[in-house]
């Protein structure tokens, strides 16, 4: 690549940016006033740049209003939402906000959107709900990387950290992301092309480095979603092998594995003397053939609890029963 054409792809960095930006503050002004300080800080830019920003949507006829000195707001526009169905979006948002590795400007924005949807009794109350979900001020920008090559079709390079620490770089063309119900973790779904030529599933939080390359890809027509989304306590994908658990929960518990919430878990038999439940449960396999969120979510049930099989899983727990036991176990002083 010569200077030149280095220097055109700067430049034409630098106007989708800014581009991306002054969109941005339209949507923000017309969700509810705002002052310059408070967009300086939520884009991470001078003041001058905001200034411009504004100048330049003054210009552009849209109705800015000023109501003090260096505070905006634009009109709003018609809800797309109907009251229902901004509230349950606005639910859904939220509670994956709360659990989000990195705290993201677009998430409180979305927010601020769906909130703007509600009936006007409604409004006051949600926006004082989420003044405290401060969104971090320098993300990484994996999510905004991972949608515009989500939605322009395009390849992304990155780092995968894997558990042990070790970086492994990838190629993707994404074809799916999915948030998990074990931790409702936002995971991406692709055709890797640069080491396993595989589709395979990959923490957002754990891609880093992630840069868009120019080259495009289309999604297989016949790719299915469906049988690469997540089970009750991972995401499947990595493997396409699946294991079947029976567990016993005790009396004291069973009412609450009774209440649901569970997709993959049936129950097999009701204790008519002990009044315990007996379950079996359906979970995929990571690549090294475990099932490690099911272990944990197995663990957080503490004794009331017993895996009855398979007996590779049983050992598991019992190990880390007995871990517990040793180093927890003895009377501290």
């Amino acid at each position: 690549m010569t200077a030149s054409s280095e220097d055109s792809v700067s430049k034409e960095s630098a106007h989708a940016r800014n581009a991306r930006r002054l969109y941005s503050v339209i949507e923000m002004l017309r969700i509810k006033e705002r002052n310059v300080e408070e967009l300086t800080e939520l884009f991470d830019v001078p003041r001058r740049t905001i200034l411009r920003d504004l100048a330049a949507i003054d210009e552009m006829g849209l109705g800015l209003q000023r109501s003090a000195p260096y505070r905006y707001r634009l009109p709003a526009c018609a809800q797309a939402f109907r009251p229902v169905e901004a509230l349950v979006v606005h639910a859904a948002t939220r509670l994956l906000y709360h659990h989000a590795s990195s705290k993201n400007r677009e998430y409180l924005l979305a927010l601020e959107k769906l909130t703007a949807g509600l009936p006007p009794g409604l409004q006051d109350v949600m926006r004082r709900s989420i003044q405290d979900l401060t969104p971090q001020l320098r993300g990484d920008g994996a999510l905004e990387r991972v949608s515009d090559a989500w939605i322009n079709r395009r390849y992304i390079a990155f780092d995968y950290m894997e558990p042990n620490g070790v970086p492994e770089r990838c190629e993707l063309a994404i074809y799916f992301v999915e948030i998990s119900r074990g931790d409702l973790a936002p995971y991406v779904i692709g055709f890797d092309r640069s080491t396993r030529a595989a589709i395979r599933s990959f923490k957002l939080s754990r891609m880093k480095r992630i840069t868009l390359l120019d080259d495009t890809y289309a999604i297989p027509g016949d790719f299915d979603p469906r049988l690469h989304l997540t089970d009750t306590w991972g995401v499947v994908g990595q493997s396409p092998e699946n294991v079947t658990v029976t567990l016993r929960f005790a009396r004291e518990v069973a009412s609450r594995v009774l209440e649901g919430g569970y997709p993959n878990l049936t129950v097999e038999e009701m204790g008519h003397a002990d009044y315990s439940l007996v379950v079996k449960v359906q979970a995929g396999l990571d690549p090294t053939g475990q099932s490690r969120e099911l272990l944990s979510w197995i663990l957080r049930w503490g004794s009331c609890v017993e895996v009855l099989d398979p007996p590779e899983l049983r050992a598991q727990w019992l190990e880390e029963a007995r871990a517990i036991v040793a180093k927890f176990g003895q009377p501290t002083n």
